[in-house]
């Protein structure tokens, strides 16, 4: 057993939080199910506080690789003398949230009814902003029109139905239950990558883990990780709650009662195969720059030359 630990080859992950996020529940199940180890590695995920955390650690060389945002990659994980990190592995098209409304009468139906009404948000510069100033761009909707209100994540569904704001970005699971409850109507949803293209027009993509360039972990080794992370994703589609509950550390559960809601709502939120295209890049970069301006000394390369998807065409490749 000595021997096989010491073959494992080694890898530090930063991890982004939230730790109940969904858009990195594959790293914690791949190593919560010992997926990472089936493909000799030995993988230490080091969650952080936020996207933020998970770009910074790697901008300065504190970890192998990082999961986390690209706006949060492109924002806070460069360097002047660095060259932008390149994406390997794709997880989501956006965060994982909809813009909701009241079913109260007289509440807004659509988006470009939203002008002069108030609009609620985790937090300022939560990782939502930047998807709904795109939403609200797409139903020519200036953002001076409406006025956001930052609130909490757990305060935002009651504003809603007491009326205090008019729509809100509202994650999971509960979304899904005020739909369920008929307190609430989508007028732009996000939680999949086939409705982020019906509410943008284009798909794009938020969650994704990168790699550094001067410091390149193999594409051996990144092939490998891409593995045990397109094996975790389809254990997250296929296991049961207290199945994959009792695995996993009691920080990533969350509350056990809300487990099962937020698994099912998170069985819809990935990337097909973790694949990324240059024409998703563009759009989302897009979207980053029409909401706030990258720092003069990140000089962006093309998308081409961000995405580095030859170890996950190896992964999805069957062995011979």
């Amino acid at each position: 057993m000595l021997g096989l630990i010491l073959l494992l080859q080694a890898l530090t992950v930063a991890v982004s939080g939230p730790a109940t996020s969904p858009e990195y529940l594959p790293l914690w199940v791949a190593e919560a199910e010992g997926l990472f180890t089936r493909e000799g590695l030995s993988v230490t995920l080091r969650s952080t506080r936020a996207e933020v955390g998970a770009a910074e650690a790697l901008a300065q060389g504190q970890v192998d690789l990082a999961a986390t945002s690209l706006e949060a990659l492109l924002r806070f994980g460069t360097r002047p003398t660095v060259p932008v990190p390149r994406l390997i592995f794709g997880l989501t098209a956006a965060p994982p949230v909809a813009l909701l409304a009241s079913s109260k009468p007289g509440e807004p139906r659509s988006v470009n009814k939203l002008a002069g009404s108030k609009v609620g948000l985790s937090a300022p510069g939560a990782p939502e902003h930047t998807w709904l100033l795109g939403i609200l761009a797409m139903a020519k909707v200036s953002p001076a029109q409406v006025q956001l209100i930052s609130l909490g994540a757990r305060a935002l569904p009651a504003a809603l139905d007491g009326a205090e704001i008019q729509a809100a970005m509202i994650g999971e699971p509960a979304a899904t239950r005020m739909l369920g409850d008929d307190k609430a109507v989508v007028l732009a949803d996000l939680r999949s990558p086939e409705s982020v293209v019906s509410a943008l027009g284009a798909l794009t993509v938020s969650a994704a883990v990168f790699t550094r360039r001067e410091r390149k972990v193999s594409d051996a080794d990144l092939a490998a990780f891409a593995r045990a992370l397109l094996a975790a994703q389809k254990r997250i589609q296929s296991g049961s709650g207290p199945s994959l509950a009792e695995r996993l550390p009691t920080r990533i559960v969350g509350p056990l009662e809300e487990f099962d809601g937020r698994l099912a709502t998170t069985r819809g939120i990935f990337l097909q195969e973790g694949h990324v295209t240059p024409a998703q890049l563009r759009r989302t970069i897009e979207l980053i720059l029409a909401h706030l301006p990258l720092p003069a000394s990140v000089t962006l390369p093309r998308p081409e030359d961000i995405l580095y998807l030859e170890p996950l065409r190896q992964a999805l490749t069957p062995s011979r």
